[in-house]
């Protein structure tokens, strides 16, 4: 199995299991929040460092970009966002496979965060109207943004995109590497055979011999 290949049917069903698998872990975990615990409620599962807490943000992921002008900038850069990954990922041709799961990873938590924002998840806020989004996981021995599962696909995948790119720079690394080996090999291959130290060249030697053999011809 190499790394680069064209798509196929296969790696199309893969890609849209992740993004379906995904939206529905997210979804299904933060309804289970919502229904069995109370706003703001914490439950230690590791006291002191990973609990689960209730809260729910309006803005970008981990709480950032919670004012109302920048969540609506927010909702216009992720929509177009993930809509330019879908169309990369189902309309492009080559493809790299770790790029396709990579990508589906950041979809899948796009959308799965962007269902919280649109108001047709399970947090509606009750002063504004508007959809907020879904946080549960507090690691709050190590760090203090409580995020959900949309949040981890979006880092997870974020992670696995870099990491692609590191493989292609050292694949195209390695390649140029071979190019320019296999062009010196050939160069040198072209050029004349050097003649061994203490000898003469052989249009040279020919050049000598050819004026001792008239004169013993003569002397004959």
């Amino acid at each position: 199995m190499t790394l680069f290949k064209k798509k196929t049917a296969k790696d199309y069903t893969i890609y849209s299991l992740i993004i379906l698998i995904g939206i529905i872990l997210d979804q299904l975990t933060k309804f289970l929040v919502t229904k069995y615990m109370s706003l703001y409620q914490s439950i230690p599962l590791i006291k002191g460092f990973l609990h689960l807490t209730y809260l729910t943000n309006d803005g970008a992921a981990f709480g950032s970009m919670d004012s109302p002008d920048q969540r609506w900038i927010f909702l216009v850069i992720s929509s177009v966002a993930i809509i330019g990954f879908v169309a990369y990922l189902y309309l492009g041709h080559a493809e790299n496979i770790l790029y396709g799961v990579a990508l589906s990873m950041v979809i899948s938590g796009g959308i799965g965060n962007m269902i919280d924002r649109l108001g047709i998840g399970f947090y509606v806020n009750p002063n504004t109207g508007l959809g907020e989004v879904v946080d549960f996981i507090d690691f709050c021995g190590i760090w203090s943004a409580v995020f959900n599962g949309a949040d981890s696909f979006v880092c997870v995948g974020a992670g696995l995109l870099i990491l692609a790119l590191i493989i292609d720079l050292k694949k195209e690394y390695a390649l140029e590497k071979a190019k320019k080996a296999a062009a010196l090999e050939a160069t040198e291959g072209t050029e004349a055979p050097k003649a061994e130290e203490g000898t003469l060249p052989v249009a040279e030697a020919e050049e000598i011999t050819e004026p001792a053999e008239e004169e013993a011809k003569a002397e004959e």
